[in-house]
């Protein structure tokens, strides 16, 4: 089993990056993400505890349950079935306001589970993957929440 965790201070405001991220159609806007849905909505909010989310990336299928939901401070998920086939204890995010933005912190403990394979492919494969599909995610988090640089209100 092998824990990834990813982090990034986000230039906006936590209500702002928490709603970004928790909206797991957004995850498409990155080049990693082929497809994201909500396939079925949580209870009080659309990714709230028990929604149920699909996700198509480079990297495989996933569908995902929410465990926690915790606005703006944290979210958990349990990946429930995958393709390739994995075992994964815990997904969380986590987002902490700071003086420059949202301190926000990815973290997942999972294992690629192939017989013979699954190990070396665990270590070898799944954690620089998982920590440039996450990293990848997070910027486009930055780049469509940041403040333009420019000054403009609006980029055209």
């Amino acid at each position: 089993m092998e824990t990834v965790t990813v982090e990034r201070v986000i230039p906006a405001p936590v209500d702002e990056v928490f709603a970004w991220l928790t909206t797991t159609t957004h995850y498409t806007r990155s080049p990693l993400a082929l497809r994201c849905r909500l396939t079925r909505p949580g209870e009080g909010a659309p990714y709230g505890v028990g929604a149920v989310r699909s996700h198509l990336w480079l990297i495989g299928w996933f569908r995902e349950r929410i465990t926690r939901y915790d606005p703006p401070y944290a979210t958990e998920y349990v990946v429930e079935r995958s393709w390739p086939p994995s075992r994964h204890e815990l997904g969380r995010m986590t987002f902490t306001a700071t003086g420059d933005g949202t301190h926000v912190r990815w973290t997942t403990r999972a294992e690629v589970r192939l017989p013979l394979l699954g190990a070396p492919l665990t270590r070898l494969l799944m954690r620089p993957v998982l920590t440039r599909t996450f990293g990848n995610i997070l910027a486009t988090a930055e780049a469509a929440l940041a403040p333009d640089q420019s000054g403009s209100a609006v980029n055209s």
